[in-house]
């Protein structure tokens, strides 16, 4: 089925990603922040092994590298580099595996397929919150002057 045949007004082809027809609300909101916090998929995990080895150990580096600035051994601006190489690796392995964008209010579940800058924009804006979240976390806990 042709995109314009679907809706003229989507930019790209809708697709249901594995959670979307969960029925219970508490089993679909796990489901989403999972989905936001996890950018693997097992299909994209099966096929990429060296990927996967890369971004475990990025993924572990960064924990490292935030710790590191919560105990004040680390300068925001090295932190904010890590975070920076996080969002590319996650874009990449997003685009492998989990190749699709909410469309419209998060409370609503329309999805479509993700563009190469509709997965820049939304890996780039979610890290910008957790990223800020953590941030003022420690700035508040006095663990962190930023």
């Amino acid at each position: 089925m042709s995109r314009s045949s679907v809706d003229p007004r989507m930019p790209t082809d809708p697709v249901a990603p594995p959670y979307a027809q969960q029925h219970h609300v508490l089993g679909w909101l796990w489901a989403e922040l999972w989905d936001h916090l996890w950018p693997w998929s097992p299909q994209g995990m099966a096929r990429n092994r060296a990927i996967q080895i890369a971004g475990a150990s990025l993924a572990l580096a960064a924990t490292v590298a935030w710790v590191m600035a919560a105990t004040g051994r680390l300068q925001s601006g090295a932190i904010i580099g890590w975070w920076f190489g996080w969002s590319v690796y996650e874009v990449r392995v997003r685009l492998s595996g989990k190749r699709y964008v909410k469309d419209g209010p998060w409370w609503q579940r329309h999805y479509r397929v993700a563009s190469v800058m509709d997965m820049l924009s939304y890996v780039g804006f979610k890290n910008l919150l957790i990223g800020a979240v953590l941030f003022l976390s420690l700035k508040s806990l006095g663990w962190m002057v930023v």
